[in-house]
């Protein structure tokens, strides 16, 4: 059908606006400025990049930063570099450690060795005190005692744990005993934290030698190999912090004369006296 008037020949009439409905779009994340040219660079990535890098040189540095702080006050309370000292041990050493912890009275030298004013290694000098001992007896009474428990039956995760716990909690409050009676009684001592823990932790041989007997052969064993090694623990604890805390004494030569010589030589007793009470107060209940 032709409209009237129309011409044929004429041209299209000329378009107020120009249609972009079939140019093509611009991809998405680019941002066209009609002003200048494009680049072709996306603009969320010239602007995350940056960012994401500066982001992550920052956290590295805070973590750096909380690792160096974490490492400076750890050290303050345990020295971490010297750890290794008391684990230094192997077989001979701990075998030869047990025998002495059992049987002390035959031992005649106490002396700890020293080499270029550093004590040897554990491994090199029985008189050594080690973690090494100490860790593996406190793990095994915990399992000692769950076995204790379980001819009871009376054996329950949550009674174990709060064995553990309630044992732990007893080393940790008699370290910190003996901590604040040195301090008190102003002894200059070359002890530290680790050393104590390390004395304090030898009792749980004793102890695991004493439940052991009880659950095999009866409550009267029991008593009479607790009673051995209360008597062996106390024995060996004041020959060898009777040379750790009376050391300064020792130097001037004046052993017991003096209120305040005295004073150590009470201090170091009970320090020996209170290990057959911890060991007795942590395993009667787990023989009947």
């Amino acid at each position: 059908m032709r409209l009237r008037g129309a011409n044929p020949g004429m041209a299209p009439p000329h378009q107020l606006f120009e249609d972009t409905s079939t140019a093509a779009a611009p991809p998405p994340g680019e941002f066209q400025n009609p002003g200048a040219p494009s680049l072709g660079i996306p603009t969320q990535a010239f602007l995350s990049e940056p960012m994401s890098n500066f982001a992550m040189a920052y956290g590295s540095s805070l973590a750096t930063q909380g690792k160096e702080m974490v490492d400076q006050n750890i050290d303050r309370i345990i020295p971490m570099n010297k750890l290794k000292y008391y684990f230094a041990v192997d077989t001979v050493y701990v075998g030869k450690k047990i025998g002495l912890l059992l049987f002390p009275y035959m031992h005649q030298n106490w002396e700890v060795r020293y080499k270029q004013d550093t004590p040897v290694a554990p491994r090199f000098d029985i008189n050594a005190p080690d973690l090494y001992i100490p860790v593996m007896a406190f793990i095994t009474y915990i399992l000692v005692a769950g076995l204790a428990l379980g001819t009871q039956n009376s054996f329950s995760p949550e009674i174990l744990g709060m064995q553990a716990s309630s044992a732990l909690a007893w080393l940790i409050f008699e370290v910190f005993v003996i901590l604040l009676s040195l301090y008190l009684v102003t002894v200059n001592t070359d002890l530290t934290t680790v050393d104590l823990v390390a004395f304090a932790g030898y009792k749980y041989v004793g102890m695991i030698w004493g439940v052991l007997s009880g659950l095999l052969f009866g409550k009267i064993v029991y008593y009479a190999v607790l009673g051995w090694c209360c008597v062996s623990v106390f024995f060996f604890m004041i020959r060898t912090l009777r040379l750790k805390i009376l050391s300064e004494a020792a130097a001037e030569g004046v052993l017991v004369r003096g209120a305040r010589n005295q004073l150590r030589m009470y201090l170091t007793m009970a320090i020996a006296a209170v290990q057959p009470l911890f060991m007795y107060w942590l395993t009667y209940h787990l023989v009947r």
